[in-house]
């Protein structure tokens, strides 16, 4: 996200956006004394070690060790950029952004403000004719014989389409809306006509007319009679609509979507992701299927880890879109041969995303609806979890629709065989690819290997990274955790971050020399500069200009149970001392190590000694700082 973001604004919604009130829109909250407990939301856990701080404006979990503010909290659940986790709270709080207040940055922000309002008024409005019209009847008697739940129509928020040419321009109308935007939004569709209605009672009665004879233009409403799936953006509004035929409509179109707007752009959206995305993160891997009525049925079975492309293709900026929460995809598409195609089809741009590849295959004639109503999710959930790999899949595939009987098969089906694997750039898969076709057509590997080898990689997508990487299908090696600081360290933070009025204390008393964890001391020095310099602003600001997770959750840890500690000067002297001595025990067996050196000299051991006397009586000292 491009702009500029002062401390001032992000204080601001920073202030605006209570914690509490915040993370208790994700996840159920229990008060538990002054703070609030839950189940962690970034692991599995039976009991709750999930912690919210509403005074100092914080959470950690004891558990898992993530902890941070409320900007963190929303980046990390959402699993989304700082910058996309500010504009959210932004707009929340509904306080702009500075580089959204020039007047064309104004004009879109109302402009997709409004179309939103539109988009959600209008759910209602299609939820309500389905619930409760006659013109929503046909629609009722259709989810009802593909066994759609009332949970599941409340839960997606499905509705109906009068069959009107006119019924949303007229809702429009009495909504105040202007008809321009409304068509922007794509709901309603315009068509210039030769010349203005002859009468008043005429434009009236279904048209809308706007401007001279020249200029006049006649809406009329995009979907009719339709049943209509709102789809959401990752934060839950809704951005436009699908529309499916229904029984006895004799449209050529089974599915009308809404146009791409200024909210919805179809290759950047997935049906269903605002409900999934957590349990994609927990289960650590994605399901793409097809259509609507296939995820609902998933994920009211039980198979909740599930989104559809949306009207589209699957494109790059879906592959995309899925690395931010998972390392792994399972394809499941219909079973006939338009849905296969598309699942060798979607190939490159998993690949590109480095994404992992599986591929779960619906028995014939099923599609994964079917499927489920006739032997239930847990039976899909099985076919997911035995999905096989990407290639393993396509040799299947190949053999299936080629005569590897035949010159011709064999050749089509090595071909398409090193292509495909070509485009992972890893050698061993590769190989291991090479032995599998082999065996399948009946030939020495050797000669598999030999013809893998005299096809060139094709160059179908970018990859980000500048070679071949061994994870792209299995996965990506976990960054090591630092080592935790000791707990007179960890003792050193709780006193500095709770009582804040003892910084120029320990500023006047601590050298940073005596923290031996890394992290620890850059820390507690920047906390010391901020008060010298007296920039320090608050504990949850501190947290945002931490480097990495690890120090916040340290932080957090430490001060999650912030009740008054009693003495706290005595027991930072006290911590500080103990810091201090064992600093002085490390230069004591260095200083010994070195004197018993037998090259040493006569002068150079009389120097040592007398360092060592020093730094002897350094540590029967009051405490003072370091000398160097």
């Amino acid at each position: 996200m491009a702009g500029f973001l002062s401390p001032a604004t992000r204080e601001q919604i920073r202030a605006a956006s209570d914690i509490v009130d915040v993370i208790g829109n994700y996840i159920p909250l229990k008060k538990n004394g002054a703070n609030f407990t839950a189940l962690c939301p970034f692991h599995k856990e039976k009991s709750p070690s999930f912690n919210v701080n509403p005074h100092k404006q914080i959470f950690h979990c004891f558990g898992c060790h993530k902890g941070g503010d409320v900007f963190t909290f929303v980046k990390d659940y959402e699993n989304i950029g700082f910058m996309d986790a500010v504009r959210r709270l932004a707009e929340r709080a509904k306080i702009p952004l500075e580089f959204e207040n020039t007047p064309g940055a104004q004009e879109s922000r109302h402009l997709k403000d409004q179309l939103l309002d539109i988009h959600e008024q209008l759910t209602t409005r299609w939820q309500n004719c389905l619930a409760n019209e006659a013109a929503g009847q046909r629609a009722r008697d259709y989810l009802a014989s593909r066994g759609v739940t009332s949970e599941a129509i409340k839960l997606f928020r499905i509705g109906a389409a009068p069959e009107s040419w006119d019924d949303t321009v007229n809702w429009a109308r009495s909504k105040k809306f202007d008809l321009e935007t409304v068509a922007t939004a794509g709901m309603i569709v315009g068509k210039p006509i030769d010349a203005a209605p002859n009468s008043a009672s005429d434009e009236e009665n279904s048209q809308a007319v706007i401007g001279n004879r020249q200029s006049a233009i006649r809406y009329y409403d995009r979907f009719r009679g339709r049943l209509m799936f709102p789809i959401c953006d990752e934060q839950g509004r809704v951005v436009a609509f699908s529309g499916r035929v229904l029984p006895g409509d004799e449209s050529p179109a089974k599915y009308v979507n809404s146009p791409e707007t200024p909210i919805f752009t179809k290759s950047k959206i997935f049906f269903g992701l605002d409900k999934s995305k957590r349990a994609i993160l927990d289960a650590g891997y994605a399901i793409i299927c097809e259509g609507q009525l296939d995820l609902i049925a998933c994920f009211m079975g039980g198979v909740q880890n599930i989104v559809a492309p949306q009207g589209t293709a699957f494109t790059d900026q879906h592959a995309r879109i899925i690395k931010r929460y998972a390392n792994e995809v399972v394809l499941c598409f219909d079973s006939d041969n338009a849905g296969q195609n598309a699942i060798v089809r979607s190939l490159d741009h998993l690949l590109a995303a480095q994404l992992a590849v599986r591929v779960a295959v619906v028995p014939s004639p099923h599609d994964p609806d079917s499927f489920i109503k006739a032997n239930g999710g847990e039976a899909f959930r099985t076919l997911v979890q035995s999905a096989e790999g990407f290639f393993d899949y396509l040799l299947k595939r190949l053999c299936a629709t080629n005569d590897a009987t035949t010159d011709k098969g064999r050749l089509t089906i090595l071909r398409n065989m090193a292509e495909a694997l070509h485009k992972t750039g890893n050698s061993v898969l590769l190989d291991t690819h090479a032995q599998k076709t082999a065996l399948r057509l009946g030939v020495a590997v050797d000669a598999v290997r030999k013809e893998f080898s005299k096809v060139k990689a094709p160059t179908t997508f970018t990859r980000e990274d500048d070679g071949p990487d061994d994870s792209i299908l299995a996965g990506e090696a976990e960054d090591e955790t630092p080592t935790r600081p000791s707990n007179h360290e960890l003792h050193l933070l709780k006193l500095l971050f709770i009582h804040e009025e003892l910084a120029p204390w320990l500023a006047a008393h601590l050298d940073a020399n005596w923290i031996s964890h890394p992290l620890v001391r850059q820390m507690v020095a920047a906390r010391l500069a901020a008060a010298e310099q007296g920039t320090w602003q608050n504990l949850a600001a501190f947290l945002d200009d931490c480097e990495s997770p690890f120090m916040r959750g340290l932080i957090t840890e430490a001060v999650a149970d912030d009740r008054a500690l009693p003495n706290p000067q005595t027991q930072l002297a006290d911590v500080t001392l103990k810091l201090r001595n064992q600093f002085i025990e490390t230069q004591l067996a260095a200083l010994t190590q070195k004197i018993s050196q037998p090259e040493l000299d006569d002068a150079a051991k009389v120097e040592l000694l007398h360092e060592l006397q020093r730094v002897k009586v350094l540590k029967r000292s009051s405490l003072l700082p370091l000398e160097r």
